[in-house]
């Protein structure tokens, strides 16, 4: 009799372990069914969170896709030259409202005001220091500009000019900046020299070459001249110069090319001059890009003096 009463405990103590069992997966398993849906949540949280950073490119470009374009700018207006007859009107004004709209559209810019030449210099090390592969470059520069042996030389404020060997001595090459950038593997290089203004130290040596001579570009190179290879342009009366009035009006345009740009503000300010001004546009781009950007530049002012 005692054996059946055990077999009957025992039978009772199985039961109940398996009940008790079969309570606790299912709770486990209730409690685990609501996980699933916030994953996939979450999945769509990323994805959308995913468009959107796609979305805040700095600069867009067209064409192969290359990595990150990290805008890199170096903005010079040199006005004040003792050495000359008057200081000129409009390269700071140029400068700096070139550099606002650059900084507008994402572009880390380096900016410099009446540079001498250890000035210049320490300014194109900061540039070219900035510059990574694949970054998208542009040099400015608004002042005297004067060739000598068929190249074009930058003039800086301390510059003391009186034959052309000065020149190649006081002024600063435009070439070397050039191949300094592209050894650095500058995906996209841009040069806008508003240097084509009479020669003021021209009474002192005859027959000088007039305006800025042709520049030799890497490929990859789009480049304007404020007028055609040895062409002149007065200094304007206004607060900057037609080049840069209509250069910033472009930028801002939204969706357009930078080859774009450039030959628009060629043809503007060909017309409002009745073509006594025609600026020169020369490009070597193999990879096209728009000055777009979707959110606002957040680089201070870096002056360079």
């Amino acid at each position: 009799m005692w054996k059946a009463v055990l077999a009957g405990v025992l039978a009772f103590l199985t039961l109940g372990v398996t009940f008790s069992s079969g309570q606790g997966v299912r709770r486990q398993t209730e409690s685990q069914e609501p996980a699933a849906p916030r994953e996939a949540g979450n999945r769509d949280q990323m994805s959308s969170r995913d468009q959107v950073s796609s979305k805040a490119s700095t600069l867009q470009m067209i064409g192969p896709k290359n990595g990150a374009i990290h805008p890199v700018a170096l903005v010079i207006g040199n006005a004040a030259y003792p050495d000359a007859d008057l200081p000129l009107s409009d390269p700071v004004n140029n400068a700096r409202a070139l550099a606002g709209a650059l900084r507008e559209k994402g572009f880390d810019v380096v900016l410099g005001e009446n540079l001498t030449k250890q000035e210049m210099h320490r300014a194109i090390e900061t540039f070219t220091g900035k510059i990574t592969p694949g970054s998208v470059v542009l040099f400015f520069f608004s002042g005297i500009g004067i060739q000598a042996s068929r190249k074009t030389y930058l003039i800086p404020v301390n510059a003391q000019i009186w034959v052309e060997d000065d020149v190649r001595r006081d002024g600063v090459s435009v070439e070397p900046i050039l191949g300094e950038v592209e050894s650095r593997e500058a995906a996209a290089k841009l040069l806008i020299l508003d240097a084509s203004r009479r020669n003021p130290f021209e009474r002192r040596f005859r027959g000088f070459p007039a305006g800025l001579a042709g520049v030799y570009a890497p490929d990859g190179t789009l480049v304007m001249y404020s007028a055609s290879p040895g062409k002149v342009v007065d200094d304007s009366d206004g607060a900057r110069s037609a080049l840069l009035t209509e250069l910033i009006a472009q930028i801002r345009v939204p969706g357009q090319t930078a080859e774009e740009i450039f030959n628009r503000t060629r043809l503007a300010v060909s017309r409002t001059s009745n073509r006594k001004q025609v600026p020169w546009v020369s490009s070597s781009l193999v990879d096209d890009f728009l000055f777009e950007s979707t959110r606002p530049a957040s680089m201070a002012p870096n002056n360079q003096r």
